[in-house]
């Protein structure tokens, strides 16, 4: 991959992930919990947001060992559920915005992608044609994740939305070990590995499909399947 393309698809990942967490800091704010804003993180500068942990060394350490999938995150939004009007509505709420934004920003990608070749920008050889496919990919990739029910992934605030007070107490309880056992799902769960592979085929075939990208244009970089 030349140089010009490899930053492009770099700025493209990093916009991904700081869109999806301007947009939970956002959301937040327009439900009445400023603590994100005075924190200065509604934003799309990336610096903000980055965690040494989630950010370059999760990523770096499945890279590393060859995982199947390579993910991380970012710093996490804080929030005072105490300034929510309906807490756990709002909690949910702000938590379902970073997926939603990812998914959004995927259809934004393939509009852009089916453009470019509708009107002869590009054309299915084009090297550029990569950083459009990974604009949609690692965005269907952080949308799947993300919505992914184990504490603390955005999906566990959603599913805990609809829990009692105790069922509540209990799941919350897995937020320490959270990380491990999506690890743990990852490495050494088959059917897991599966279920995350086809949902992000699922989702991506879906957006392909709705946009309306050629047959002959594959909505992420072809070699991630090869």
């Amino acid at each position: 991959m030349e140089t010009p393309i490899l930053l492009l698809s770099i700025v493209v990942v990093v916009f991904a992930i700081t869109t999806h967490e301007a947009a939970h800091a956002w959301v937040a704010d327009k439900l009445g919990d400023n603590t994100a804003r005075a924190l200065g993180r509604i934003t799309l500068n990336p610096i903000p947001h980055i965690d040494l942990r989630m950010t370059i060394l999760l990523p770096g350490l499945l890279l590393v060992m060859g995982s199947p999938f390579i993910f991380g995150g970012a710093k996490p939004v804080p929030f005072n559920p105490f300034n929510f009007r309906k807490p756990f509505r709002d909690i949910a709420l702000t938590a379902a915005a970073g997926p939603i934004s990812n998914i959004i920003q995927a259809f934004i990608w393939a509009l852009i992608l089916k453009m470019f070749i509708q009107y002869g920008v590009w054309d299915v050889k084009s090297q550029g044609l990569v950083v459009l496919q990974l604009g949609i990919f690692v965005n269907i990739l952080l949308f799947v994740f993300n919505l992914i029910p184990i504490p603390p992934l955005d999906g566990s605030r959603v599913v805990n939305f609809f829990l009692s007070s105790e069922a509540r107490r209990q799941y919350m309880n897995l937020e320490g070990i959270g990380i491990f056992l999506l690890l743990g799902c990852i490495w050494f769960v088959p059917p897991f590995q599966v279920f995350i592979s086809s949902s992000i085929m699922f989702f991506g075939n879906l957006v392909h499909n709705i946009v309306g990208l050629p047959p002959s244009v594959h909505w992420a970089p072809i070699d991630l399947f090869s």
